[in-house]
């Protein structure tokens, strides 16, 4: 059985995403970080010089240029320039180790990078930035300040190329179950139809105010900002992880949407100085990324009296599923399928499966994926002959079509709605001298999701280091990914093919607490 979302009329160009704001209200705002406020007309400018400064480094169209920094006014100009100068942007996770750069400026093959001052160390214990040809150092803190990016907001106007609309414009990084991480591109097609289906699903008007607790280097802020606008409606993106900041915000503006990863919207109803007056002008709090708690549900709404809409999306596909911006949020569902997606639940052999049975997720959309960047094998893996993705994730549907999160196909762990991998948690624990075998699994979390734990045996004879000593050694390798708890085995299960039987450890964890350290 198929499942439509409503008709998607023709998206909007996502080239010119400030257009409507341009020509409804120039002088209003349109963008509230940190760092200030900016109107439209502003980030118009702003954005022209900064594309015309890029394209006077050398940097030329189709060139990528990877971008280091949290959310801030900054970021978002980067974003807007390059898409002017025809450059393909490649955000990076802020809270990326220098391997992580490495491995994502080697893949995508990127000219450049623009990093945040503050994280020059990291920049510096990498391998790859020092031989780029364009390094740019910013100072989010102010716009447009005492850096390198102030020249760039000078420089004088040009004639931007035509942007090929199937050409590369964004390049995102995602974790996948083989172990590596890929680039997943997008066009300035696919764009436009995934920040269309957004907008429509959210039903932004020039009137909201939307405000995005994510990270906009990962594809869930990115787009919901991008979406508001699109509508012509304001924009505000305070830095992650920061709760009474985001709520000095809420006071100050005012939104009237927020959508947040759980985590993030625990943090923030948990804050002492949150009343329910902070959230007296939403009209609509969706959340995603990660399952959505019930006991977040149950607070959040004894302190707000406001519904939590549980969303689903993916890098490589957008917003499929959403809870409606009208009316009473489905507790427990991921909402019905978005604007212009069509949806099928399937069995192992790739069969639609009965109503209300569990089953493997596919989409269809014209606004996944173009694939994976130099990586032809890992696409076709993904979409089958008749351009069908398969999402990997486990779900079921209910006679009114509303969609229900089952569970992973692929065993990624999903932690503050980042993905984490357990292959490349396993080789990090693994280089220590002392480990002769590791396992890594999720372990539920009711604010986090999942943590990371892992099973490790010691090779016989070596001197062994305390759990503590081995988190510390896995995060100097893969920073926020490392384990929160690890646990020692006398043996690791292994499964008929001779690897780490991680279902078997999921038994043990539900078993038995073990010598968690």
């Amino acid at each position: 059985m198929k499942y439509y979302g409503a008709t998607l009329p023709a998206p909007t160009d996502v080239t010119k995403l400030l257009s409507r704001g341009l020509s409804l209200f120039p002088d209003k705002t349109a963008l509230v970080t940190e760092d200030g406020s900016w109107s439209w007309a502003e980030l118009e400018t702003m954005s022209n010089a900064y594309a015309g400064g890029l394209l006077g480094l050398g940097l030329k169209p189709g060139d990528r240029v990877a971008s280091y920094l949290p959310n801030s006014t900054k970021l978002f100009i980067h974003y807007l320039g390059a898409i002017k100068a025809g450059l393909v942007a490649v955000p990076l996770n802020y809270r990326y180790t220098h391997f992580e750069i490495d491995h994502a400026l080697e893949v995508s093959g990127a000219k450049g990078i623009v990093y945040d001052r503050n994280r020059s160390e990291i920049i510096g214990a990498t391998q790859l930035v020092s031989g780029l040809p364009v390094k740019i150092i910013a100072d989010p803190g102010t716009c447009p300040g005492d850096d390198d990016v102030a020249p760039l907001l000078k420089a004088a106007p040009v004639a931007f190329p035509e942007r090929d609309l199937d050409a590369p414009i964004f390049m995102f990084f995602t974790s996948g179950s083989t172990g590596a991480a890929k680039g997943v591109t997008h066009t300035a097609r696919t764009l436009n139809w995934v920040i269309s289906s957004v907008a429509k699903g959210y039903a932004i008007s020039p009137a909201d105010r939307f405000m995005s607790g994510s990270s906009c280097s990962h594809i869930g802020g990115f787009m919901t900002t991008l979406a508001t606008w699109v509508e012509g409606a304001m924009a505000l993106s305070p830095r992650v992880g920061k709760p009474l900041v985001q709520l000095e915000m809420m006071r100050k503006w005012r939104p009237t949407m927020v959508v947040m990863l759980p985590a993030a919207l625990f943090e923030l109803e948990r804050t002492a100085q949150a009343t329910a007056e902070d959230f007296a002008s939403l009209r609509f709090v969706g959340s995603g990324g990660d399952k959505v708690p019930e006991q977040l549900e149950r607070e959040f709404t004894a302190l707000t009296g406001l519904p939590i809409h549980e969303v689903y999306g993916m890098t490589e596909i957008g917003l499929s599923h959403v809870n409606p911006s009208s009316g009473l949020a489905t507790s427990g569902s991921i909402g019905r399928v978005s604007c212009g997606y069509v949806c099928e639940v399937r069995n192992e052999k790739g069969e639609p499966v009965p109503q209300g049975e569990e089953g493997k997720l596919w989409v269809k959309f014209p606004g996944t994926t173009t694939g994976y960047w130099n990586r032809p094998e890992a696409t076709a893996e993904v979409y089958d002959e008749d351009g069908w993705f398969d999402t990997g994730d486990i779900v079921r549907a209910d006679e009114e079509g509303f969609f229900y999160f089952c569970g992973r196909k692929k065993q990624i762990i999903i932690h503050d709605g980042s993905n984490i991998f357990p292959q490349e948690v396993e080789e990090a624990l693994l280089k220590h001298p002392a480990v002769s075998s590791a396992g890594v699994i999720g372990i539920h979390d009711t604010v986090h999701g999942e943590n990371v734990r892992a099973y490790i045996c010691f090779k016989p004879g070596e001197e062994r280091p305390s759990t503590l000593d081995l988190i510390a050694f896995a995060f100097d390798r893969v920073g926020y990914k490392a384990p929160e708890e690890v646990v020692v085995l006398d043996d690791m299960p292994i499964n008929p093919t001779g690897k780490v039987d991680r279902v078997s450890l999921k038994k043990l964890a539900a078993s038995t607490q073990g010598s968690a350290g």
